[in-house]
Order: C-alpha cells, then structure tokens, then sequence
C-alpha cells in the first residue's frame, strides 16, 4: 500500500509488496527465527498497536511535532562525546538562566506545545547544571501543566531526587554496556558512573528511559547486549534505541553506521529480554536506503514505537496487519489521547 500525503491525512492508494527480491536485508536472511519469536512476543504483549512520533524539532511535510529541545547551556559542553562534540546541542532552542527557562516554557506553552525536553552540555563528570533549575522546572510544571523530559547527564541520587520533586516526569539516560565506550567515548570516569546514575534514577521513583546508542564504538557494535542487561535489571518504563549518525565534525565522521540487520538483531534481543517494556526506534538514525531497511527489520523485530515515519514504513505496519497511531511528542513518552488528536494524521 503506497501512502500519499492530503491535507490532514494519509490515503491509501495501491498495495504492494513491502520487500523486493533484490533487497539484500531480506528478513529470511537474517536470524529468521530470532525476528519471528520477538514479533510473536511482542504482539502477545502489546497488541496491534504501532505509534509513530514526531519529535518538536524535526518537520514530517507541513507538520511539526510539539515537545521542543530546550538546552540549558546553549551549544557549551565541557564533557565533549566523541560522537557528539557539542553538536547536537545547536539546533535546540537556548536558554541559560531560570527566568528565562520560565519565560520560555510559558510561551511554549501559550502556542501549544504539550510538552518539553530539557537537555544541555555537560561538565567534566556528565552532569548538568540542573541545581540551577530545580525552582524554575517546578515554576514551569506549576504554571503550564508542560509534560517534562530530561536528558538526565548521569547525576547523583541527590539530584534525580530533586528532579523527582521539581515535577519532571521522566528521565533519558544514556547506557552503554563496556568501560572502554564509558571512558573512551563519553569521557567518563568508568562504566560506575553510568549504573549508579541508573539505579539512582530508578530509585527518585522518576519514570527512567534508558537510550542505547548503536555503533558508538565508531559504528561498530561492541557491548550493546551488555547495555540491556545493565537496563533488563531495573526494569525501565521504555527503552529507546538509536543509531550513530556520523557528525561532520567529530571525530566520527567517517565511520559507518550499523547495518540494519545488527540493529534488528539487537532490538529482537531487547525483545526476548524485555517483552512488557516498549521498545522505541529513536529519531537519530540513517535517513539513507538502508536507513528504510532499518526501519521495517525494526518493526519485524519488536518495536512498539518509531520516531518519525516514512510512508512506506506506514504501508508496511498495515500489511503486516498494525494499527498505526501518531503523536507529536518524544519517543519516550507513552500514548495519550490529548497528545494525539493534535497531530493531524489519520489512515
């Protein structure tokens, strides 16, 4: 089924076969058996239900999502990721002092927006300003009712618990699985940095979406099935999984990301080792053709969650026999009703 774009909606017009012969990811090439058990699992526990997601910062033709990136420190980031170097801070909208956290959320709000993701650079340690910002983030849920997500860093106890009673509704929280990505890539001090943040997120009682970052050993997958064994043990309310994309500019940016199957294959593992949690492809991820192979494995595999869609990825959850939903939020935040009336896609 081919999907054609009209104001407000989507349209079928003809159905077609959603793999050609010649596609050299053809799911009975790869781990057949492994793709099935987890598309049977997760339809025993989630249903026919596949919810696309149009995050605030990215455009899908006329629309725009509604949960803008707010960092708090502009484009500064002492921490400097070796896939990252501060770059993906500079399309977010830029706010460094409370007042103007405040300011910002509340016109945010005035024009819509249901919710906000706080972000910003880091210090030596990977934390974040956040003491800063506790009574600006609890003016901000007081005054304007925004759902409110953070890039957490990797904090103390202390300050997750802070977070908690600012009103903050859910943490993201980087995992990856060996000290070798820990140290060598995110500049940390050991892989305890990253678990012991973990489970003092767990334990502030915040809603804790763990990331997996694919490839982050220049695009080779190194300890990512260790990453979901750290994140399998405190039960996470989901877990978004996205792929390196090379930044002109970092170091990186020559490597090659994960091929769709290696990504497949490591979503079907989530699967079988997480069958209740949702499971999300995230929005940093090949927009190229293998990129479109990513995303229908992914499905294959046992996501319950995709951020932003191509058409034709829509055509193949319906063949398959999904009901595509579609919210203009993060991919870390479940459902709602009042989310998705706002954005205008229907079937």
């Amino acid at each position: 089924m081919r999907l054609t774009r009209q104001p407000g909606r989507l349209c079928s017009e003809e159905r077609e076969p959603y793999m050609s012969k010649d596609n050299p990811y053809r799911p009975w090439d790869t781990d057949r058996n492994l793709l099935d058990e987890a598309w049977n699992i997760t339809r025993r526990h989630h249903g026919e239900y596949l919810i696309f997601y149009l995050p605030g910062m990215i455009r899908y033709g006329n629309l725009r999502g509604l949960y803008p990136a707010v960092s708090l420190t502009g484009d500064r980031c002492v921490l400097q990721c070796e896939h990252c170097k501060g770059l993906l801070l500079q399309p977010m909208i830029p706010v460094e002092d409370p007042e103007a956290l405040v300011m910002k959320c509340r016109n945010l709000a005035q024009s819509g927006r249901v919710g906000v993701l706080l972000s910003g650079g880091s210090d030596s340690k990977g934390r974040l300003p956040w003491e800063r910002f506790y009574d600006a983030i609890s003016a901000v849920k007081s005054e304007t009712g925004l759902f409110i997500s953070v890039h957490s860093g990797f904090p103390d106890l202390a300050t997750a618990e802070r977070l908690k009673q600012a009103g903050v509704d859910q943490a993201l929280i980087d995992i990856m699985g060996d000290e070798q990505t820990a140290r060598d890539i995110y500049h940390l001090d050991g892989l305890h940095t990253v678990i012991d943040s973990l489970e003092s997120l767990v334990v502030s009682g915040l809603e804790v979406v763990p990331h997996i970052v694919a490839g982050l050993m220049y695009g080779r997958m190194q300890a990512e099935d260790e990453a979901l064994r750290i994140i399998s043990r405190v039960r996470p309310a989901s877990l978004v999984i996205v792929v390196l994309t090379p930044l002109k500019g970092t170091p990186m940016s020559g490597a090659s990301p994960p091929s769709p199957e290696e990504i497949a294959r490591l979503i079907a593992t989530a699967r079988l080792m997480m069958p209740s949690i949702p499971i999300s492809l995230g929005c940093e991820r090949p927009r190229t053709g293998e990129g479109q192979i990513m995303e229908e494995l992914a499905i294959q595999a046992g996501v319950t969650r995709m951020a932003v869609w191509s058409e034709k990825t829509v055509d193949l959850a319906l063949s398959l026999g999904l009901r595509p939903r579609f919210q203009p939020t993060c991919c870390s935040v479940a459902y709602r009703e009042d989310f998705s009336v706002l954005l205008p896609v229907s079937l």
